[in-house]
């Protein structure tokens, strides 16, 4: 999980969320990273179309003036509707730490708010 400015826009903290991905430990087998990334529009760059090949991940990326916008797939709208629950939260709403650290002690604490 990573914090970055208000105005930078989404595909620039792709790559480092996608490097950011610890390894699975899991018994069941040889795999240890996950075999596909799901992404909306704003990561539909031909540079991290080829990245994300070039990790081995078969990417899920909806294309500009293709894809409708109004049916998002079944996959993000489970992100959608987990954001819209941190957002309930009220220190979460509106950024009231100035320190992102706290910031995301308060995120954690809110997912497993949520999560219980």
């Amino acid at each position: 999980m990573g914090i970055s400015a208000s105005n930078a826009h989404d595909s620039l903290g792709l790559q480092p969320l996608v490097r950011g991905i610890p390894p699975i430990r899991s018994r069941r087998g040889p795999r240890r990273r996950p075999a596909k990334l799901h992404a909306d529009k704003s990561y539909d760059h031909d540079h991290l179309r080829r990245w994300l090949r070039g990790r081995g991940l078969c990417h899920r990326i909806g294309r500009k003036g293709i894809d409708s916008s109004q049916h998002p797939g079944r996959h993000s709208w489970v992100v959608e509707r987990t954001v819209s629950w941190l957002a309930g939260c009220r220190r979460l709403h509106h950024r009231y730490e100035r320190k992102p650290e706290h910031f995301l002690a308060f995120v954690g604490i809110a997912a497993v708010l949520i999560g219980h």
